[in-house]
């Protein structure tokens, strides 16, 4: 009366060509194989109104052809740009054509040219990545810091962020929309000002923390002086003319002259007569001066007071060549042009020579193109004899085409000067390479050198990270 629930032979209960079902009482019931084939279709109808989860990954494309559609979104939105700029340019009168493209060039000549430097860097640490060369270590820098992934996206969206203000700006100039044309710069460098003092922890936070504060230590060397502090130093002097324009936009920008051609008439308050273009080329200059006297008031090191003396040797050559402004033509032309001459003669060679034998290390040199895993590039530059006279070649061309890009008499010619100006800082970023190599091969032997007491633990290496040779 009270028995158990029947053992069922159900064939929904089991996958088909499973064994037979047993009952309690051990009794075998044989499967029969055509229940089972009409089952499993049963199983399949019900199972057509059940929405399964599709994996991620397969509903994802794959990296290539990501790769493929970014790569051809960045081309197609290239042409477009040049496409509405040669347009925009060519419906400007042949008169004026120059004036307007020198105005379009000063305001995003120093964007443009900031965006190359975040290239550079970039590439470098990659290849500093790929290497036995420690960055973070060398850089003090904590495990939070961007690397070579996030700087290349910083640079690519700078890439398509300031030539697409600019093709706005050519774009509604030449249509006869003056005013919007006017905010196209003025609100690209409100957003590139904002994006960098943005307290708030979004867009990397720390990073732009420690470059604002790495700015500040530059600006004010009034405590000891660490790697990142010079290094930014000496970069910026490649981009001193990068800030002599960048003061010429603003300058404009306040007196409202943007979009217009009516500066030109005024010239002397934002353009060539300006004192506050040989005083914005000096500064970096300056800064780094007083960095290596305050290197040798901290280790009363002679090296330091020479290397300050090779910095003083880009005063003469700013203010000598401002003088065109200020003096006669027949003045200028006896006198102070074969100054500024043999002037920019002696800053080059100096620089060169300092170069060469004070901040590469020619004995480890291309060490750092020693990669992990061997590529191309790797074993095109590893070791190769022919890197030491391309480096040390170009290096003494641009030391000597450099002083070109200082002078102010001659910042007219911009396409000329933005083309120097671009071969400086790739100079900079071949230095930039050996530099840090040099660096690392000095706290490598330093180490090898103590003995395993010796040793400092990893918290007094942060804490007495200041002690480098500039």
């Amino acid at each position: 009366m009270f028995e158990g629930p029947a053992a069922s032979n159900s064939p929904h209960l089991r996958k088909p060509g499973s064994k037979a079902v047993s009952s309690d009482q051990g009794t075998s019931y044989p499967t029969n194989s055509a229940q089972e084939g009409y089952a499993f279709p049963m199983v399949l109808g019900e199972m057509k109104g059940v929405n399964l989860p599709m994996p991620s990954a397969a509903m994802m494309p794959s990296p290539i052809f990501l790769w493929r559609f970014k790569v051809l979104l960045f081309l197609l939105w290239g042409f477009i740009c040049c496409k509405i700029g040669w347009d925009s340019v060519m419906r400007m009168s042949a008169d004026l054509r120059d004036l307007f493209l020198y105005e379009a060039f000063l305001y995003y000549n120093p964007l443009l040219l900031v965006t190359m430097m975040v290239w550079l860097w970039g590439v470098c640490l990659w290849v500093f990545s790929q290497g036995s060369v420690n960055y973070a270590k060398i850089f003090d820098l904590d495990q939070s810091h961007l690397t070579h992934n996030e700087i290349l996206k910083c640079s690519i969206w700078m890439t398509v962020i300031v030539p697409t203000s600019m093709t706005a700006y050519l774009y509604l100039y030449s249509h006869g929309e003056v005013s919007l044309a006017a905010s196209q710069p003025v609100l690209l460098y409100i957003a590139v000002a904002l994006v960098l003092i943005f307290p708030f922890d979004i867009f990397y936070l720390s990073s732009r923390y420690f470059l604002l504060r790495t700015l500040w230590r530059i600006a004010l060397p009034l405590q000891p002086i660490t790697f990142p502090d010079f290094f930014l130093a000496d970069i910026l002097t490649s981009m001193a003319k990068v800030f002599s324009d960048l003061e010429r936009s603003v300058c404009r920008m306040v007196h409202r002259q943007v979009a217009t051609i009516a500066w030109f008439e005024a010239d002397s308050v934002c353009g060539s007569h300006s004192v506050a273009i040989p005083l914005v080329l000096v500064f970096p200059y300056i800064c780094r001066l007083m960095q290596c006297l305050r290197q040798y008031k901290d280790t009363k090191e002679k090296t330091t007071l020479f290397n300050a003396l090779k910095y003083s040797t880009a005063v003469p050559v700013i203010f000598l060549s401002a003088l065109k402004y200020h003096v006669e033509h027949d003045r200028w032309t006896s006198i102070y042009r074969p100054l500024w001459l043999l002037s920019s003669l002696v800053n080059s060679l100096y620089s060169f020579y300092w170069d060469v034998t004070r901040d590469w290390d020619l004995s480890g040199f291309s060490k750092i193109f020693k990669f992990n895993r061997p590529n191309l590039l790797s074993n095109l530059l590893h070791g190769r004899q022919w890197v030491y006279f391309w480096v040390i070649g170009s290096n003494l061309i641009l030391r000597c085409t450099w002083t070109y890009k200082l002078s102010a008499h001659l910042r007219h010619n911009y396409l000329t000067v933005f083309s120097i100006t671009a071969s400086e800082m790739f100079r900079r970023f071949q230095w930039m390479f050996f530099r840090v190599e040099n660096e690392w091969n000095k706290i490598t032997k330093s180490n090898f050198q103590l003995p395993m007491s010796e040793i400092p633990r990893e918290d007094e290496k942060l804490l007495g990270s200041t002690n480098h040779n500039v």
